[in-house]
C-alpha cells in the first residue's frame, strides 16, 4: 500500500491526463468565444453606422475608435499583469512542492532553481507591464 502513492506516480498521471484536460479546456473556451466575438463585431458596426448617420462629422467616429483602442490596450496590459502574478505564484508554490516530492534534488541545492524559472518570468512580465509597456491613452 505504501508503494501506491509515490511521487513519480503523480507525475505519470499528470503527463497522461494533463494534455487531455488541456484540450477539453481549450475546445470549450474557443467554442464559447465565437458567438461573443460575432456579437461584439455586430455592435461595433452598428455604432459606427449610427455615428455616420448622425451627420455630426468624423470627430465622434474617430473618438469612438480611439476609445475602443484604449480599452483593448488596458485589457491587454491587465492580462500581462495577471499572467505575471500567476507565474510568480506558480514559481513560489513549485519550490516547496518539489522539495516535498523530490527531496533528493534538494540535497545539492539545485531543486529550488526549477521554481525560480516561472518566478523570474512572472517578475519580467510585471516589470514590462508597469514600466516598459506603452501606456494606454498616451
Amino acid at each position: 500500500m505504501g508503494d501506491l502513492f509515490q511521487p513519480w506516480h503523480i507525475i505519470i498521471v499528470l503527463i497522461f491526463l494533463g494534455p487531455i484536460a488541456l484540450l477539453f479546456f481549450f475546445a470549450i473556451r474557443f467554442l464559447s468565444r465565437s458567438p461573443r466575438t460575432e456579437r461584439e463585431a455586430y455592435y461595433h458596426a452598428e455604432m459606427i453606422k449610427k455615428i455616420a448617420e448622425s451627420g455630426a462629422g468624423s470627430a465622434p467616429a474617430i473618438e469612438y475608435l480611439r476609445e475602443q483602442e484604449r480599452i483593448k490596450a488596458v485589457k491587454r496590459l491587465g492580462g500581462i499583469k495577471l499572467g505575471g502574478l500567476i507565474n510568480i505564484a506558480v514559481g513560489l508554490a513549485l519550490i516547496p512542492c518539489l522539495a516535498w516530492m523530490l527531496p533528493q534534488w534538494f540535497a545539492g541545492g539545485a531543486g529550488g532553481s526549477v521554481g525560480l524559472i516561472p518566478l523570474f518570468i512572472g517578475m519580467a512580465m510585471l516589470a514590462y507591464a508597469f514600466w516598459f509597456a506603452p501606456k494606454p491613452g498616451v
